[in-house]
């Protein structure tokens, strides 16, 4: 049996800041149902919830060198139906009331996970085929494990996975990092290793060093190898495209089921939507809009950042506004859009809905009570809300970028086929004409419960994604 370890800053249902943490607790689950022995390993924040952290096992300790600091490293387990889950435990880096936003030593709390990661396998009784990197958090591992670890006759036949999931977000920190904590020389700090721009990336390790590389769509892995997507890291990307992969997230079937979803207002399925219509109407009433069940609602749930395109959304809000729809708006993120959409709320409190946080359980409401979902992302590596809201059989506007290219198919009104609604060009106007168009067939019912039905029998599940992921471990095996 094929033996993964897969590591990363977050993962479900422990700690989840967004998409990462999704995939981490969806994915080794995916895996153990195909006969793989995948585990994972996180840092043990304070901030987990008590129900899990109370629960943790200990299991030994040791002591991690960083640079000449001699750091405690508790090694803890879960046993998560079945998925053991390890936890790297010390206070003094993770227990704290945010997991990010530390800028002054999170090169030092990474750089101490990477290693306690590597250090703590021989004791654990488990010796990974494959150690499965995400995102600049664990990008050290695979270069410690090539520079310091290699000589070890444990680690020497462990070959490595690195998954970005996001280039923008790359982990850059001062040269000065190289001796004072990463314990490389200057050998290691030239423009083919792990300098970048005069500093160091963290996700530039993890890119070089790994024996394979995929990221979380097979548009984004195309678009990153050019210099808009790419993040000044594209020509590293090109001459490695050869072991550079793009595999589909999937999603958690059983976690997001309208079906059996304890967290909506009425279950439904394909084959009756009475309780999506029912939901629609509790969750305007819910969040204080009109109770119309003939006025569509377009959702959005979303980090308020640029990326996701809510430039567009400023330039044209109050055309989008003056249609007949309800709009409703969950997420936190840069004061500016903060403020837009607050703003917008109160000018038309029964048009826009703004709830400016994240709650999980208003979140599953939205995806069920909503007609319309719109993600006009600048660039999205895969995006899950357009896939959360085909389970639900909310309807996509999206644009032709990344994930949202790979999954929301435009309706043809001429062949009938198509799950969504996009637009290509990055443009306020594009964008507008499309939910327009949207909202033109929201009330031709034949065509729209046809969308619906259409987006809720597709298979978004990790099935599919689990068994390419496979593959690559395969590759790397044989």
């Amino acid at each position: 049996m094929l033996k993964v370890l897969i590591v990363a800053s977050e993962g479900a249902p422990f700690i989840k800041t967004g998409g990462l943490g999704e995939v981490i607790g969806s994915l080794p689950k995916a895996l153990r149902t195909q006969n793989i022995d995948a585990r994972v390993v996180l840092p043990k924040y304070m901030v987990i919830p008590a129900e899990y952290r109370n629960n943790i096992h200990h299991l030994k300790y040791i002591y991690v060198d960083i640079g000449w600091r001699h750091q405690y490293c508790g090694i803890e387990e879960y046993i998560l139906d079945g998925l053991p889950v390890y936890f790297i435990d010390n206070e003094y880096y993770f227990g704290r009331d945010m997991i990010y936003g530390y800028d002054d030593d999170e090169p030092e709390r990474y750089t101490f996970y990477c290693r306690a990661v590597l250090e703590m396998l021989p004791h654990i009784g488990f010796t990974p085929d494959i150690i499965h990197c995400h995102d600049w958090q664990t990008g050290m591992i695979p270069v410690f494990l090539k520079a310091n670890y290699m000589q070890y006759e444990f680690y020497r036949d462990i070959g490595t996975l690195f998954t970005i999931h996001n280039l923008k977000y790359q982990g850059i920190f001062a040269k000065e990092l190289m001796k004072e904590l990463l314990g490389l020389g200057e050998q290691y700090y030239t423009s083919d290793k792990l300098e970048f721009y005069g500093g160091v990336s963290f996700m530039k390790g993890g890119l070089t060093y790994s024996d394979l590389i995929n990221t979380v769509s097979p548009t984004y892995a195309r678009e990153i190898q050019t210099p808009f997507f790419g993040q000044k890291l594209d020509g590293l990307l090109r001459a490695r495209r050869g072991e550079l992969f793009g595999i589909l997230n999937g999603i958690d079937y059983d976690s997001y089921n309208p079906a059996d979803d304890p967290l909506i207002y009425v279950n439904y399925d394909g084959r009756d939507l009475k309780g999506k219509k029912e939901g629609k109407l509790k969750l305007q009433e819910q969040l204080g809009l009109p109770v119309r069940e003939d006025i569509p609602i377009i959702a959005i749930i979303t980090r308020l950042v640029p990326q996701k395109g809510l430039d567009l959304i400023e330039c044209v809000l109050e055309e989008i506004l003056a249609m007949d729809i309800q709009m409703v708006v969950m997420g936190d993120g840069e004061a500016h859009y903060e403020w837009l959409f607050r703003d917008g709320a109160y000018r038309h409190p029964h048009k826009l809905s703004a709830n400016i946080y994240y709650d999980n359980a208003l979140a599953h409401k939205i995806y069920a009570g909503a007609d319309m979902f719109l993600m006009p992302s600048l660039f999205e590596p895969c995006g899950l809300a357009q896939l959360f809201s085909l389970r639900y059989g909310t309807i996509p506007i999206g644009r032709e970028t990344g994930g949202l290219k790979d999954t929301v198919q435009p309706y043809n009104e001429s062949t009938g086929e198509g799950n969504g609604f996009s637009f290509t060009n990055y443009n306020a106007h594009d964008m507008l004409y499309t939910i327009r168009r949207a909202v033109e067939f929201y009330y031709k019912k034949d065509i729209w419960n046809m969308l619906i039905k259409r987006g809720m029998s597709g298979d978004y599940s990790w099935n599919r994604s689990a068994s390419q992921y496979i593959e690559l471990y395969n590759k790397l095996n044989s």
